[in-house]
């Protein structure tokens, strides 16, 4: 990854205080399409994923308010030129570090020092050097999947005062009229903006089930209803241990949790226990739980995808899966019950930012855990030489969406033999059959090129362990091999000897 830090002093030196709107448009053009040219020189030269950083307003006022009325008064040139650039980063998929929102919610002094920028053109002081790590991290962790899936919250005294059991349903405090009802309630509309933007929301409390549930239908002031929570665990039992299964409830790993609890007895007792789970030390003034969550950057992204946008009601449609699930005779009897249909094709442009995104998120079905950033996934879909699918699985519930993707590359010395190089599947439609559709459909897109056989590598990891026999179970035979260190296997499959796999699912597009 190239990361780009510009001062905006050298950005603006030549638009005089003068200039027209007009001159100022032309001014910011000249400067966004120089930082595109160097986005792209990067990934020419590199093959790396550019991360540009937003310029650090540290100007001085020139009219004072006034400023915000002039063209080309610098902090309004500053603000439009961030703007510009921003618009122009999302249509070249080049990430954002965001500093000048940085600055403004610290203050420009927390982050700039003159006598430093004087002395060593040393931008972000050194106070602010490790705040800018940390905001560096967050992006690097974030294109590499890192960030959590899950937000598991606490209910009494977290999101509403007092404790339903105890107060009952008039007691607590939550909503207008109260300074810490009010806070509360900010609170749950924070949770209800991180679900919309495709974070999952479950609930752990030490409470009874009914009673907890209670307030989320029968309280007037509720911003959050039991619609909005996958996974609802209230009981007596020991919290660290109900994480476990509600990470199991919505099949993702501990480490997807972000665990928010105002008991600090509890929140030591999930750290010690469950040390992937992430706990924010929550203050002690609910008015600081929305800055505290906000700033901790759990919830990091780097882009915004349909998916994300339809995970809240894809969970919602997960419930009536397990109901149908509970209610029928058979897992036979389940898979024909959800009517299912698969629609796939070579990954296309339109499916970058999503494929990328699963590429890079997904764990447990993973074979080899590439990882790929959207450029060296557009090079290897653009290749005619490789097959690349994508499959969206549909059901009577909802549209999952992007479910499943597939690189498959020529060997050098043997081109009629594609190598399985990346292989992933959202853990949201294990157990339906798709792996097996998914191989009928490659088999067949290798079969019309004259593609001869199939070799994968299964390389074991912490979380893949869930497909350690995916290779066997479809056909594959293992290749003779000297054992590797890292304990890879590798497996191989003749075309012509491939048996079709019966599926539940249909098919509605080629």
């Amino acid at each position: 990854m190239i990361l780009l830090s510009l001062a905006a002093r050298e950005a603006i030196a030549g638009v005089p205080i003068i200039a027209t709107v007009a001159e100022v448009d032309q001014a910011i053009d000249r400067q966004v399409d120089e930082l595109r040219h160097l986005w792209r020189k990067a990934r020419e030269t590199f093959k790396a994923t550019v991360v540009q950083q937003t310029f650090l307003d540290a100007t001085d006022p020139v009219f004072g308010s006034y400023d915000r009325l002039v063209p080309a008064a610098p902090s309004r040139l500053i603000a439009r030129l961030n703007d510009r650039m921003s618009q122009a980063a999302a249509s070249e998929s080049v990430l954002l570090l965001d500093v000048a929102r940085a600055s403004e919610r610290n203050g420009i002094d927390a982050w700039f020092d003159r006598g430093r920028w004087f002395q060593a053109k040393m931008e972000i002081s050194q106070p602010a050097a490790p705040l800018y790590g940390d905001l560096a991290a967050r992006v690097l962790a974030a294109q590499r999947g890192l960030s959590k899936k899950c937000l598991v919250l606490d209910l009494d005294n977290t999101l509403w005062g007092g404790v339903i059991g105890d107060d009952g349903l008039e007691g607590i405090v939550l909503g207008q009229g109260s300074a810490l009802g009010e806070a509360h309630l900010a609170f749950q509309r924070y949770a209800l903006q991180l679900k919309a933007r495709g974070v999952i929301l479950a609930v752990c409390s030490k409470n009874d089930s009914a009673t907890a549930e209670a307030v989320f239908e029968n309280h007037p002031e509720m911003v959050l209803k039991r619609t909005d929570i996958a996974a609802f665990i209230a009981n007596w039992h020991d919290k660290a241990e109900n994480l476990k299964t509600i990470a199991t409830r919505l099949n993702i790993g501990l480490d997807s949790l972000v665990f928010v609890d105002d008991n600090p007895v509890e929140r030591a007792r999930v750290r010690e226990s469950l040390p992937m789970v992430a706990v924010p030390e929550l203050p002690e003034d609910a008015a600081r739980f929305v800055p505290c969550l906000a700033d901790a950057g759990y919830f990091e992204a780097i882009g915004f995808t349909v998916e994300d946008r339809q995970r809240a009601a894809q969970y919602a449609a997960n419930a009536e899966r397990e109901a149908l699930l509970g209610s029928s005779e058979s897992v036979d009897d389940f898979l024909r019950g959800l009517k299912m249909s698969v629609s796939f094709g070579p990954i296309g442009t339109l499916d970058l930012v999503r494929a990328t995104q699963l590429i890079n998120k997904t764990n447990q079905f993973n074979p080899t855990t590439r990882r790929y950033t959207g450029d060296e996934l557009a090079a290897l879909a653009a290749a005619p030489e490789n097959v690349t699918l994508q499959f969206r699985l549909l059901d009577r519930f909802s549209d999952n969406g992007l479910v499943s993707a597939m690189i498959l590359r020529p060997d050098p010395g043997e081109p009629e033999v594609l190598e399985i190089d990346t292989w992933v599947m959202s853990c949201r439609v294990f157990g339906r059959d798709l792996e097996r559709e998914a191989m009928n459909v490659a088999v067949e897109a290798a079969s019309h090129r004259g593609v001869r056989s199939f070799r994968a590598s299964y390389i074991p990891t912490k979380k893949n362990g869930v497909i350690s026999n995916l290779y066997p179970s479809l056909g594959f035979a293992r290749m003779e091999q000297t054992v590797p260190t890292d304990g890879a296997t590798r497996w191989y499959l003749n075309l012509a000897d491939y048996e079709y796999r019966p599926t539940h699912i249909a098919r509605t597009s080629k």
